[in-house]
């Protein structure tokens, strides 16, 4: 049941983590990484939303709010 929720968690750290890296360095490829990174972090959220356990909800609230401030990155 939680599978993919997991799956997704670890997707978004990971590419939350290379964004970082990307922007960090002034990337060439940091704005259209960005835009990636927004796409899988409300991905995770909308199925962490999914779930009526707390530390999910958490991280739907976190992710939601992440994908927001890449797509500004991404503009």
């Amino acid at each position: 049941m939680m599978a993919r929720c997991i799956e997704l968690d670890r997707d978004c750290a990971d590419i939350c983590r290379l964004a970082a890296i990307l922007m960090s360095r002034e990337s060439d490829y940091a704005k259209e990484f960005c835009a990636l990174c927004a796409k899988i972090c409300r991905a995770c959220g909308e199925e962490c939303a999914k779930h009526q356990v707390d530390h999910c909800q958490e991280c739907a609230k976190a992710c939601m709010k992440c994908a927001e401030e890449c797509e500004r990155m991404a503009a």
